[in-house]
Order: structure tokens, then C-alpha cells, then sequence
């Protein structure tokens, strides 16, 4: 083997390592690219997720209210079932 074939094989040695090098790095960083865009989603689904929980956090307390709400309602029906009973008997009572 002459001198100049090896450093002809140590030149293009150097070479592949530069390239392989520079593929490696440009991979890297975009991986680290895509690894961030995915941190930032998963960011923006996380504080949505946390939003959606707040707004429906009540919503198994209308159960309770819906058992007030009835309440109430048979509550009016009596009243207002009274008050026509004591209109009726107002109209048909002499004093």
C-alpha cells in the first residue's frame, strides 16, 4: 500500500465521518423538533382538559337541584291547590 492510498482512505474516512456526523445531527434535531411540537400540544390539551373539568364539575350537583326544583314544584301545586280551594269557598260563603 503507497502513502497516497492511505491518505487518500484516511481522507475519505474524515469525509463519511463529517457527513455521517452532519445526517446524525440534522436527524437529532429534528427529532428534538417534533418532540417539542408534541410537548406544546400536549400543553394545550392538557390546560383544555383542566377548562372542560371546571365547567362540568358541577354538573352532578343538578341532581340535587333537580330534587329541590321538585320540591318546589309540588310545594307551588299545594299552595296554589289551597288557594283555589279557599277562592271557591269564599265565593259560595255568605259572611
Amino acid at each position: 500500500m503507497t502513502l497516497a492510498t492511505i491518505y487518500l482512505i484516511w481522507w475519505i474516512s474524515i469525509i463519511l465521518l463529517l457527513v455521517v456526523t452532519g445526517v446524525v445531527a440534522l436527524l437529532l434535531t429534528m427529532v428534538l423538533k417534533t418532540a417539542r411540537s408534541i410537548l406544546g400540544e400536549a400543553e394545550k390539551i392538557w390546560t383544555t382538559g383542566k377548562m372542560v373539568a371546571n365547567n362540568t364539575i358541577h354538573i352532578p350537583l343538578l341532581v340535587e337541584t333537580n330534587r329541590i326544583a321538585n320540591g318546589i314544584l309540588a310545594t307551588a301545586v299545594n299552595i296554589l291547590s289551597g288557594a283555589n280551594a279557599i277562592e271557591q269557598h269564599a265565593e259560595s260563603c255568605p259572611g
